[in-house]
């Protein structure tokens, strides 16, 4: 949308070329009939246009001056000097700055050369010739002879004064000096300023258009020793200043909603977006209920979609708009709130682990927690409910403690603020080193789809490695949201990078592994496939050790999930006919993986070998039994065998638990074990204070234990 002028200080959405949104150009019309109405009852005078910061004074002032001027060529038409009163300290410099301005606004043909030359005299009786020199740019010589005029020639400034009234008279048009933003001088500037108009300036023809909030202006005057601490005689010093008062015609909120609608139109044009339906619901909530009373001036509105434009560049696609609105918001308007985002961030992703103190909470005391950190973030009483709500409408913690539903999986597929991969992108503006574009995302789906090798492919198969739980994570939303995934590259890749991961831990005590997390991932993709497909891909998952370590466990997740994974394999039902050759298309490989462990002492086993025998006991457990009872009747011994496939340090856990008692039975017989181990197990117990007894002890004390209390199956 062409009209949005976001990076200037002129008004926006509200220029010649566009349509009057704000009724600005209509007050200005106004405006301008009224100074003619001025003018034809008194040779001079004040007129002040009065208004909230950011209300549009400078918009009106713009469209008053640009109308003034295209009519100027008319006998009687308005000529326009502008002063800014913010350059000058001093009113001698304001006096000089004040003729220079309106001899500029005069013609340059020979009518008006009497009146150009007779103000510039007055302006240079008025004035020490150091401000002379400085404003009229005379050189040395230049210098010279303005001493010697002035000594020479009549330099009253009461004749020079009189000189100019009447050139300013017979010249005949109407001046109008336009000074803006009178409430940002210091109260010392300010008086300079109403002295010289209403006294030094105070001339036939010409006429002043200021401009000010009224509220803090009175604030400055009574900082000033002249008025000093009270507002009535600051009211009364401005009404000896003012004839005219103009008020700006209140910014309705129905004119707030049209400018916000029309901002937000021509953002999202800029950069080729379109709301969704959801989306548009979302964000009417959080306009209705929490912006609206907070973008109350063309001014506001303008510096929000401002803000939103300057940073959603490189953010499009990549980000939920709504969300990227609030946090826009929140950064502009409470940026000290805006900080604690990133300060808690984990706890706002719902990542942290609680304290203890904070396990039992009530939600109003979360709450209640977050008042305190926005007040002590200067956010004010009037605006903390607000700020609290837009929050809440970004994380789920907050929107739960609030007693709305929250849906994390929602927040997560509409790449929101409040999932933790996506979470960076709104604080950095753009997507950081360690993630993954959307777009390049697709790209690389779709690669591994079409079979063809690229560049994004590559990068999506090297963040799965060492990034995994994000990566496995996106692929899941992308999978939720139905989107159709190469399920079989996925397999065949997961299966190649699984014995290599290298993310590290996630959640709480560093449960959520990569192993973990690619696992998971894996036992849904399989689920995609069609069920004669299936055993084709776990077989090619397997061709690796690693990979036959990952194909085992999927087909155990999804055979425990289907109820197949019952002792007795052959009461499978016809639905899952496909594990049975699934099973032995793994067993096979695993057999094949561990041929060369078979020749070799029981001591030397590999870590991906142990690690295979683990995994044996899931896809064929009758085969891997068998192979392992060979190599007992060989050259293994059991309690060698323990003491390698047993981890040395379980602490606080047993060296034997439940689960790991029934995997035993799965992988060796727990009788065959037992009566392997006869005599040992029937030795007496050692000093459990001895550390000496190591680990085999350890082992034989748990089986002992457990000998008299067998596993229960399920």
């Amino acid at each position: 949308m062409a009209d949005a002028h976001f990076f200037n200080d002129e008004p926006f959405l509200d220029h010649e070329e566009g349509p009057d949104l704000l009724g600005h150009e209509q007050y200005a019309h106004h405006v301008i009939s009224l100074l003619d109405r001025v003018r034809a009852q008194t040779e001079t005078g004040v007129l002040a246009l009065i208004g909230p910061w950011g209300s549009g004074k400078s918009s009106v002032l713009g469209k008053v001056t640009r109308c003034l001027r295209d009519d100027a060529a008319n006998d009687d038409g308005w000529l326009v000097a502008e002063l800014n009163p913010w350059l000058y300290s001093d009113l001698e410099s304001l006096t000089l700055a004040l003729f220079s301005e309106i001899r500029e606004a005069l013609p340059k043909n020979e009518r008006w050369s009497e009146a150009r030359e007779k103000i510039g005299g007055f302006g240079k009786a008025i004035s020490p010739l150091g401000k002379v020199t400085a404003l009229f740019g005379l050189d040395s010589e230049g210098l010279i002879q303005e001493v010697s005029n002035r000594i020479s020639g009549d330099t009253s400034a009461s004749a020079a004064k009189h000189r100019a009234e009447e050139a300013l008279r017979k010249a005949g048009h109407p001046v109008l000096v336009v000074m803006d933003d009178l409430d940002r001088l210091t109260p010392e500037e300010l008086l300079v300023v109403f002295k010289l108009v209403r006294l030094v300036g105070h001339l036939p023809n010409v006429y002043y258009l200021i401009s000010f909030d009224e509220r803090t202006l009175l604030d400055v005057l009574q900082r000033s020793e002249l008025v000093g601490n009270s507002e009535a005689r600051a009211r009364d010093f401005l009404e000896k200043i003012i004839q005219v008062r103009l008020d700006l015609p209140a910014f309705r909120e129905r004119d707030a909603d049209i400018l916000v609608n029309r901002s937000l139109a021509a953002v999202l044009a800029s950069h080729s977006l379109a709301l969704t339906a959801s989306e548009q619901e979302r964000l009417s909530e959080a306009y209705y209920r929490y912006l609206q009373g907070r973008l109350r001036t063309p001014r506001a509105i303008k510096r929000f979609f401002g803000q939103v434009d300057a940073t959603i560049g490189q953010l499009t696609g990549n980000v939920d708009i709504v969300d990227f609105l609030i946090v826009t918001f929140l950064r502009t308007s409470e940026p000290r709130a805006y900080q604690l985002l990133w300060q808690h961030r984990a706890e706002l992703t719902g990542t942290s682990v609680d304290l203890p103190s904070r396990r039992d909470e009530r939600p109003e005391q979360g709450i209640e927690r977050w008042r305190i950190r926005l007040q002590d973030a200067s956010v004010t009483e009037q605006h903390l409910d607000g700020v609290i709500g837009l929050m809440g409408m970004l994380f789920a913690p907050l929107r739960q403690a609030l007693g709305y539903g929250a849906n994390t999986q929602a927040i997560a597929l509409r790449r929101g603020i409040g999932s933790i991969d996506y979470f960076d992108r709104y604080m950095v503006f753009g997507i950081p080193d360690d993630d993954l574009p959307e777009h390049a995302f697709d790209t690389a789906l779709q690669q591994l789809t079409d079979g063809t090798p690229g560049p994004e492919a590559d990068e999506l198969l090297l963040r799965l490695r060492d990034d995994t739980q994000r990566i496995t994570r996106r692929i899941q939303y992308k999978r939720t949201a139905g989107t159709p995934l190469p399920a079989a590259a996925l397999l065949e890749a997961a299966a190649q990078q699984h014995g290599h991961l290298t993310a590290a831990p996630q959640g709480a005590f560093g449960l959520f592994t990569a192993d973990f997390a690619m696992s998971i991932l894996a036992k849904d993709l399989l689920t995609d496939l069609a069920e004669p497909d299936r055993p084709v891909i776990l077989k090619t998952m397997a061709e690796t050790p690693d990979g036959a370590v990952l194909a085992a466990r999927t087909l155990q997740r999804i055979t425990s999930r289907d109820g197949a994974d019952s002792p007795d394999h052959s009461q499978a039902s016809a639905a899952t006919d496909w594990i049975g050759e699934a099973r032995s298309v793994i067993s096979h490989e695993i057999s094949q993986h561990l041929a060369p462990a078979a020749r070799r002492p029981v001591d030397q086993l590999t870590e991906p070998e142990r690690t295979l025998l683990w995994a044996w006991r899931h896809s064929a457990p009758e085969n891997a039994r068998a192979w392992i009872n060979q190599r007992l009747d060989d050259t293994w011994t059991p309690l060698d065998l323990l003491t390698v496939l047993l981890p040395h340090e379980r602490a606080p856990f047993p060296v034997i638990d439940h689960d790991t008692l029934q995997s035993l039975d799965a992988l060796i017989g727990l009788e065959t074990l037992y009566s392997r181990l006869g005599s040992l197990l029937d030795a007496p117990a050692p000093d459990p204070d001895n550390p000496q007894d190591g680990h085999p002890a350890r082992i034989l004390q748990a089986l002992r234990q457990h000998r008299g209390n067998p596993p229960v199956s399920g």
